[in-house]
């Protein structure tokens, strides 16, 4: 129960309930004291009484009033004058009972002064026990209030401080992210040019067509390429779950931030509000509504927890961050070690068909003078053979006329032979 106000004009979140009866209503002196009318009978009645005729009234209302024309009653209905009861015409009391009456009556009253002034006494003593018990309710409620609002801003504090902090690594993953999106194009480059390298090498002939440390570099090349695009890609694809468990953390500071906002705010004005403050209404059953759905251990564990998922978060997320950037200077540098071996073994390769080539075309000139050469000797022997042709009719001829010798005359000699 909630006291506003004076504790004599207090307003309280209920009705009043009716106060005790404890004694009987003190508004008379008849009531408070016993009856002590003088008895008399019901059957003695006489005219000249008022009360008589104030009863006689109240049983018939059409009796009206007695004036001074009143002819009296009719011989037939007059009450005789004397009773025939031995006591006499009235029974009186005596003096002594009456001043015993009257005694009486004042030693009961004045008890009954006694109990009403204890019980004042008893009411103001409850009145303001109950005004310093709602006093000090209040201002333990208030001091309650006050401390709850330091705890709402002590947590708000904490989740403003974790919230930036998380905003700052999830744009920095973010910005990793971009980073590893351009890297993983990048290598879609030196993957192409090594193929078509590849390609182009199966255009040689021949015995140029050999497997030498060119193709094998190359072959290296295009398989370090895939494995880092490869890793840039899983390691892509972490980030993005990263970046999903960030973004899920941070809309649940946010969301908690918004809470402890809406109930610091409620708790201020609760906090400011004093008997004096506009806006006081009376809410009927509101203290029997059990709304709540935490408790302050449970309220402060549940922020706790929203940071400490937070702060795993961004210690993950730094760390993936870091091992993304080993990542990205690790494939770097690998493909571009690879790429100066397929240099060097494309210059060393150059250079050696080059000169292989230089000592062809040498060779070719001295082979082609050589023919030249040779096709000149050839040119002299033929004329030398056509210069010997008219010896060799010559000897021919005398062979053929030796042949026609007679007999014995056909004789090996030395002429024949040579």
């Amino acid at each position: 129960m909630e006291l506003y106000g004076y504790p004599l004009k207090a307003k309280f979140n209920q009705p009043r309930p009716p106060p005790p009866k404890v004694l009987p209503a003190t508004s008379s002196m008849a009531a408070s004291c016993k009856d002590r009318t003088p008895y008399h009978p019901e059957s003695f009645s006489t005219p000249w009484m008022p009360n008589s005729y104030y009863k006689a009234a109240a049983l018939n209302p059409t009796l009206s009033p007695l004036t001074e024309s009143f002819p009296g009653l009719p011989p037939t209905k007059m009450v005789p004058f004397i009773s025939e009861r031995p006591g006499g015409a009235f029974g009186r009391h005596t003096l002594d009972d009456w001043h015993r009456s009257q005694l009486s009556n004042y030693k009961e009253s004045e008890t009954t002064r006694h109990k009403a002034e204890r019980l004042r006494a008893d009411l103001s003593r409850a009145i303001k026990d109950v005004y310093q018990q709602a006093k000090r309710s209040q201002g333990e409620s208030t001091q309650d209030l006050g401390e709850r609002v330091n705890d709402i801003e002590y947590w708000k504090s904490e989740l403003c401080v974790e919230l930036d902090a998380m905003i700052r690594e999830t744009n920095s993953l973010a910005d990793m992210q971009k980073r590893l999106e351009r890297a993983l194009a990048d290598t879609e480059g030196p993957f192409q040019v090594a193929h078509k390298c590849l390609l182009n090498r199966e255009k040689r002939m021949g015995i140029d067509l050999v497997s030498d440390d060119v193709e094998k570099q190359l072959i290296q090349e295009i398989k370090i390429i895939r494995s880092c695009r490869e890793r840039l890609q899983q390691c892509l694809d972490t980030v993005n779950a990263q970046l999903m468990c960030n973004k899920e953390a941070r809309q649940e500071l946010e969301k908690d931030l918004a809470d402890k906002q809406l109930g610091h705010h409620i708790d201020s004005k609760c906090y400011q509000l004093k008997n004096t403050s506009r806006g006081l209404h009376f809410f009927k059953g509101v203290e029997r509504i059990d709304a709540t759905v935490s408790v302050p251990e449970t309220w402060a564990r549940f922020t706790d927890n929203n940071i400490f998922r937070s702060q795993s978060a961004r210690a993950a997320s730094a760390k993936l961050r870091a091992s993304t950037e080993s990542l990205l200077m690790g494939t770097a540098d690998e493909m571009w070690r690879q790429f100066s071996k397929v240099n060097d073994a494309f210059t060393s390769r150059i250079t050696e068909i080059a000169n292989a080539k230089s000592k062809i075309q040498t060779h070719l000139a001295k082979t082609r003078q050589e023919i030249f050469q040779i096709e000149t000797k050839i040119q002299v022997i033929q004329k030398t053979i056509r210069d010997k042709e008219v010896q060799l009719k010559v000897a021919q001829t005398r062979l053929d006329e030796r042949t026609r010798r007679p007999n014995v005359e056909l004789c090996r000699d030395a002429a024949q032979l040579r």
